[in-house]
């Protein structure tokens, strides 16, 4: 029986066939392994398994590693990128991700966030999202090294846009259901840094700066703030971008302004002649759309009726024209489309997933490389 494949690696096809002529159907009983075959086939599957908690040490090596010395070692900021897209693959199982700190990983990890490299900060950024993402333990223990505190600093002024905008993707999976994280992120300020981030001109940190205004206008004392600082009238604006994406978002927190019935939220939307023209502009834009289209806003028509609704006590217009639920489709579930609820939709995290492909607008490269060599003893 052959032992190795061509390129000398496991022989993946013989031990397929192996296992075909060993296996029982249940009718016979199973023949018995040979030491060889036994050797073999013991041989043949741990030449694919990965130690992954040794290889997380060796990446925590790393990174406590200084730039110069990794530099005379040849070791590129894209190398680092590359062994932190590694990194990312590991703690997307949440054992892993809670495994970080007790082997030395996370602090460095932070550390990253203050890299002069852009590159290194956003990839930190959305390793520590990953880490994060609904999971307490993890919360606690970037809250405990002080890990807000960089990320806020990137939110707020970090020269690059994409470090800006990934570093509040890692904000929002940090604050997410952690009240220490949220009384944080409102004693920096952050509400403030949301409404700059939300006067950007960049669409993809607008729509992540609102999805986390969405969820933090669930909260009456963050809403009190919102409307102190004037993001309602941001919202307002931004309910007739040219993006779909910034639109639904807008519109859903608008949505969860209105929904605020309580005397003290009886100011929360004070441009209400400005709103109604968004919402009139937003219904004949809707009403001119052809059936693609349509089809491709369905949120956005089903909040801009529901909005209507609680504003003015009436359905809008587009209910009159049948175009909040098309012939086809199922009537809007009460309340409408969360549309924040996207932004935090838990990672797979599931034992050695498969990655999905780059986005088109992805900061990563367009194809994996191989994990860079790590340093000596």
């Amino acid at each position: 029986m052959a032992k190795d494949g061509a390129g000398g690696g496991p022989d993946w096809n013989g031990l397929l066939k192996w296992s075909l002529a060993h296996g029982s159907d249940g009718t016979n009983p199973p023949r018995a392994l040979s030491e060889e075959d036994r050797k073999w086939f013991m041989e043949a599957m741990q030449a694919n398994t990965v130690d992954v908690v040794g290889r997380m040490k060796e990446i925590a090596q790393v990174m406590k590693t200084p730039d110069d010395v990794l530099q005379s070692h040849g070791v590129t900021p894209e190398n680092i990128e590359d062994m932190l897209d590694e990194l990312q693959e590991h703690v997307e199982s949440i054992d892993m991700a809670n495994d970080l700190h007790s082997i030395g990983g996370l602090d460095p990890l932070l550390g990253y966030l203050k890299n002069s490299n852009a590159g290194i900060r956003a990839k930190a950024a959305e390793v520590v999202s990953t880490v994060v993402q609904n999971n307490p333990k993890s919360q606690q223990l970037v809250m405990e090294s002080n890990g807000l505190e960089p990320l806020l600093t990137n939110f707020r002024s970090d020269p690059s846009t994409t470090a800006r905008t990934k570093a509040l993707g890692a904000i929002s999976s940090l604050i997410r259901n952690n009240q220490s994280g949220l009384a944080a992120f409102r004693l920096g300020n952050g509400h403030a840094a949301l409404k700059d981030a939300l006067g950007s001109d960049d669409a993809r940190l607008q729509r992540k700066a609102l999805h986390l205004t969405q969820y933090l206008l669930n909260n009456k004392a963050d809403r009190n703030v919102a409307t102190e600082i004037g993001l309602p009238n941001q919202l307002i604006h931004l309910a007739s971008s040219d993006d779909s994406g910034v639109r639904e978002a807008a519109l859903g927190g608008l949505l969860e302004l209105a929904r605020d019935k309580t005397p003290a939220a009886r100011n929360a939307l004070p441009d209400q002649d400005k709103l109604k023209d968004v919402l009139k502009s937003r219904i004949e834009g809707i009403s001119t759309m052809d059936a693609d289209d349509l089809q491709a806003a369905r949120e956005e028509r089903q909040l801009v009726d529901s909005l209507w609704k609680e504003c003015y006590g009436e359905p809008s217009s587009l209910r009159e024209k049948g175009l909040v639920v098309l012939p086809g489709e199922d009537a809007p579930q009460q309340p409408p489309p969360d549309v924040a609820g996207k932004m935090f939709e838990p990672p797979l995290r599931a034992w050695a997933a498969p990655r999905p492909a780059p986005a088109e607008d992805s900061d990563s490269g367009s194809g994996k490389k191989d994990p860079p060599l790590l340093l000596g003893p």
